[in-house]
């Protein structure tokens, strides 16, 4: 074995490691401990908590841009745009 190529000494390596890094990705990922429940459903928590109050947020500032909108409408004089009168019917084709 003396004589053999030097990249025939590098297969059996290359065979472990890819074997190796196989058996490791089929392993199922661990079930989560109490601990990580607990804190999970603590981060679920707030982000709902967080969600809520922005979603309160956002509707104060639309409230005030809706406010402000119709101040500055009222101010410049401009009457309401009237919707257009709806279009009449088709006439009843005769026979």
């Amino acid at each position: 074995m003396m004589n053999a190529p030097k990249f025939w000494k590098w297969i059996p390596m290359l065979l472990v490691c890819c074997s190796v890094g196989l058996a490791y990705a089929k392993l199922p990922a661990p079930a989560p401990t109490d601990e990580q429940k607990a804190k999970a459903a603590e981060a679920k928590a707030k982000s709902a908590d967080a969600a809520k109050k922005e979603g309160e947020q956002l509707g104060k500032a639309q409230d005030r841009v809706a406010e402000r909108y119709k101040k500055e409408k009222g101010k410049a004089g401009a009457a309401p745009i009237k919707a257009a009168a709806p279009a009449a019917a088709p006439a009843a084709k005769k026979k």
